[in-house]
């Protein structure tokens, strides 16, 4: 379209679409990303002393995760804890290798490199390595699709890619592929039939595929999801009360179109799925997969991003019951979110999915990570009475190394590329430099995201022909997340402006992003204005918990009102329609946060007991991610409308 009439479309106020990028859209790995973000860099610093030295001491020191490899390799001695835990130690490998590539420390590597040569010790001669198996049985290895075997394999995996992808090193890489060609061997070559019971083993295989080019592990992840829905669980080891549909094995993969069972399950399996098709172009998983991710988002997200409303089963149950004193929401469930959205954007190129990453990121997966690195949810909650807090370790212990990896690696989730295009999908200081045939164009951003929208990227060397820079349009300007489940109060759509070199720069807009096409050059500055301020929420009213309720949204922030903040009290108040809301950044509160004050109305016993007074009174509300920095005390998401909704404290 010529440039001229797309400019006057624009002014008139037409939409106008782009072309959709031709060819893959590529995840940019974080090893090629500094980065520099203030909000972002002081949690990966944090990450990198704080979360790994925890990680650290409860992996080898107060349990006995190291020493069950130490016994295996020496064949002797007993199995301590529990089955699936060499995946904490492969998960805080990877937490360490992508926290080394941002933070270069020498004893954190020393560390890592004799971890691994204990690992490779551990592992047998056809490639097998589960500490649990080789410590009590290996006649009983593969039996049972419950005992992690394949989900500790995939952590190995993954571990294994970072860390080669980080220091360069291969002992690890080498002992993952024996394992992934034991297992390929033991199974799919062999026509044995097998689902796995926690799934992780697709998407790590993807991770191998993408790093070694090696077509048989795509073939492998393929093969894991092809197993699941033919009863080919049964028989096997299994609790009573979990059914197919706990690791969703009732129904083959392409024919899925509801969320059910364990969340993390879930998510880690559709990761895997989404990978795969993304590479095949299978139809029949890109129809399940959106219609699963339609189903989660339209009838069992939170607000906060968080997933998984159920403590019994850790995941899914009925459709729009999702209470928020008990809301479950496992951290790992919110890091896995952002793995499967992830994917689908690069499945699909719509922005939709990286608005739901971005909230996950935010809200759901970051708060269950402390301020000062140490302490972690395993749930998430929306609500408290004061008796919730963070736990310093948990005895099943995916959740801090989870949380750890997710941000270590936070250069995974900033950019993409396509044929002839170069994506921004969040708006998180760094500096890339991103190739094009036998050329690049390094890019540097720098952001006031979360606290403001003001961002500015400035281009290095850039390829001598035209090329797209395709930049996300928040879709929280116009509505909180896609699908009819939450909405503004208001009608408002806020709109991003952006300059080149100060000129206003018209855009098309192609599926949530503004596509810029034209010749860069070294010296290009393109700045970035994105609305703003804090805007009320509803929810569907089938969502009956939030019946009187609403919620408070600032950029990708969701807000909380806590007890710390408001005389101790977080649930004796009421919010008048279109209370007014003023932000002020407080760089003393919180590590730095915007905290915003809320114009509303607060009960007080009146008369001996027998009357409620109310008061006009400043509320004030933090992100929700902060909470429970400051002790244990009362907490809110969503916020009362009506004086049924509110609890006083005499």
């Amino acid at each position: 379209m010529n440039k001229y009439l797309t400019a006057l479309l624009l002014l008139a106020g037409a939409e106008v679409f782009a072309q959709p990028a031709s060819g893959p859209i590529n995840t940019v790995n974080f090893s090629q990303v500094k980065v520099t973000d203030p909000f972002w860099k002081g949690r990966m610093e944090t990450v990198a002393t704080s979360t790994l030295q925890a990680c650290m001491l409860y992996t080898e020191t107060k349990t006995a995760r190291i020493r069950n490899f130490e016994n295996a390799a020496a064949k002797k001695g007993k199995h301590e804890g529990i089955y699936f835990d060499d995946s904490d130690v492969y998960k805080a490998i990877e937490a360490m290798a992508y926290s080394l590539k941002n933070h270069p420390d020498a004893e954190v590597e020393r560390k890592a490199d004799e971890w691994i040569s204990k690992i490779a010790a551990a592992q047998l001669p056809d490639g097998y390595i589960n500490t649990y198996y080789q410590l009590t049985g290996l006649d009983k290895r593969w039996t049972d699709m419950e005992k992690h075997e394949d989900y500790c394999a995939g952590h190995l995996i993954e571990a294994a890619v970072a860390y080669y992808n980080t220091t360069g090193k291969k002992q690890l890489l080498d002992v993952a592929m024996k394992m992934a060609d034991h297992i390929d061997t033991w199974f799919r070559q062999s026509g044995k039939h097998w689902v796995s019971g926690h799934q992780e083993i697709e998407l790590a295989l993807m991770r191998l595929y993408h790093l070694t080019g090696q077509r048989k592990y795509l073939d492998m992840a393929q093969w894991f999801l092809d197993q699941r829905g033919y009863g080919y669980g049964k028989g096997v080891i299994w609790d009573e009360w979990k059914d197919p549909d706990y690791c969703q094995d009732g129904t083959p993969v392409k024919e899925q179109r509801q969320i059910t069972g364990h969340a993390v399950r879930a998510m880690y399996l559709y990761t895997g799925a989404a990978d795969v098709a993304a590479v095949t172009n299978d139809q029949g998983y890109m129809t399940a997969m959106k219609a699963v991710w339609d189903d989660v988002i339209n009838r069992n997200l939170y607000i906060t991003g968080g997933i998984g409303a159920q403590g019994k089963n850790e995941g899914f149950g009925v459709d729009y019951d999702l209470p928020n004193l008990t809301a479950y929401c496992e951290t790992c469930a919110s890091v896995g979110m952002v793995f499967w959205n992830q994917r689908m954007h690069a499945l699909t190129g719509e922005g939709k999915y990286t608005d739901v990453l971005e909230r996950s990121l935010y809200n759901g997966a970051l708060d269950g990570l402390s301020l000062s690195g140490d302490h972690f949810f395993y749930g998430n909650p929306l609500a408290s009475s004061g008796n919730y807090a963070r736990r310093e370790w948990f005895g099943t212990a995916c959740c801090p190394s989870n949380i750890a990896r997710l941000v270590a690696s936070l250069g995974n989730y900033i950019y993409s590329v396509s044929p002839g295009a170069a994506w921004v999908n969040l708006y998180i200081g760094s500096a890339v430099s991103l190739p094009f045939g036998k050329e690049k164009l390094d890019l540097s951003l720098t952001t006031g995201f979360p606290w403001n929208g003001r961002t500015t990227i400035a281009v290095g060397n850039a390829p001598r022909k035209s090329m797209q820079l395709r930049l996300r349009i928040p879709g929280w300007l116009s509505t909180p997340v896609a699908g009819d489940l939450y909405h503004f109060t208001d009608t408002l759509s806020d709109q991003m402006v952006i300059k080149v070199n100060g000129k206003p720069q018209p855009f098309l807009q192609d599926n949530g992003y503004a596509v810029i096409d034209r010749k860069w050059k070294r010296g290009d500055s393109i700045s970035i204005e994105t609305p703003m301020r804090a805007r009320w929420i509803q929810s569907n009213t089938a969502l009956r918990e939030n019946t009187d309720r609403v919620a408070l949204q600032y950029g990708p922030l969701v807000y909380c009102v806590e007890g710390a903040d408001n005389g101790g009290n977080a649930w004796n108040f009421i919010i008048p329609p279109a209370a007014k809301v003023v932000p002020g950044f407080e760089p003393q509160l919180l590590g730095g946060v915007n905290r915003l004050s809320i114009d509303g109305k607060v009960a007080a016993p009146a008369d001996g007991g027998t009357q409620i007074r109310w008061e006009n009174k400043t509320i004030y509300a933090i992100p929700f991610f902060s909470w429970n920095n400051r002790g244990a005390g009362e907490m809110q998401v969503w916020l009362p409308t009506a004086v049924h909704s509110v609890k006083i404290n005499e």
